[in-house]
């Protein structure tokens, strides 16, 4: 159900705004040359729609392993700044004042300090998704759940360990939720990452047909991230609820 719901989303939004484009084609009467048709654009699509799919799956590779990095790092420092202590807090100052600096200005900093290639990729994705994945860590870590703590507390069994378990646990719909959005912040670090500085992956193709003024390809190449990205977040959020499910029947 979520991947369908996923799914029609999407082809709803797509096809709104590709109508929309075609109406300003249209009204305007514009040449094929700044819009393309509808034949121009599908002829467009069915022949490069392999090679394209080959450099989405290279971005959505890229992608996911630069969030895990980012919900790894985010999980790392809210666990560590999760109490109102000095080191806590200076955890939390050096986390933001990270993504104090707009990513877009950094980006040129790390292709021209590593060139381009899958480690600039992965970074630049990484930097991107942290934040949001960050902010939501330390408010669920930061926040106690006082109804379970106090039982272990009061008996003595509290460990950060369990402390850490009861509120991820307790909040998994938001940590689920905002894994999922930041999805598509991994893809879009890493097409910026790919049209700033690669030689691979859809954002480079991209950047190819936006050179061309090739619009036809662009829109094949937004239609297959677009599709490709749903069905990532539905495989996300049916996994947070998979992990739910089980975690609540051994509970």
């Amino acid at each position: 159900m979520l991947l369908h719901r996923r799914i029609y989303q999407f082809f709803i939004i797509y096809c709104l705004a590709v109508a929309c484009l075609f109406l300003i084609k249209f009204g305007l009467n514009l040449s094929d040359y700044v819009i393309p048709g509808p034949m121009d654009v599908w002829h467009t699509g069915i022949r490069e729609f392999t090679r394209y799919f080959s450099d989405v799956m290279d971005t959505l590779m890229v992608a996911v392993i630069g969030q895990v990095i980012s919900i790894f790092m985010a999980l790392l420092v809210g666990i560590t700044g999760r109490r109102a202590t000095w080191f806590g807090s200076f955890i939390k100052v050096a986390a933001y004042n990270v993504q104090a600096y707009p990513i877009v200005a950094i980006a040129p900093i790390i292709f021209i300090l590593l060139g381009d290639g899958i480690v600039t990729r992965l970074i630049i994705a990484a930097m991107i998704c942290y934040f949001p994945v960050l902010l939501s860590v330390l408010g669920i870590m930061s926040e106690p759940v006082n109804d379970i703590e106090h039982f272990y507390r009061a008996t003595g069994r509290m460990r950060w360990q369990l402390e850490v378990k009861i509120r991820a646990f307790e909040n998994l719909n938001k940590l689920t939720t905002v894994i999922a959005g930041s999805a598509t912040l991994a893809v879009a670090g890493t097409i910026v990452a790919e049209f700033i500085a690669a030689n691979a992956g859809i954002g480079y193709s991209i950047r190819i047909a936006l050179y061309q003024s090739d619009l036809a390809k662009i829109l094949t190449a937004l239609f297959l991230i677009g599709i490709t990205l749903s069905l990532y977040q539905g495989v996300l959020e049916l996994t947070g609820y998979l992990i739910k499910k089980g975690w609540a029947t051994r509970v």
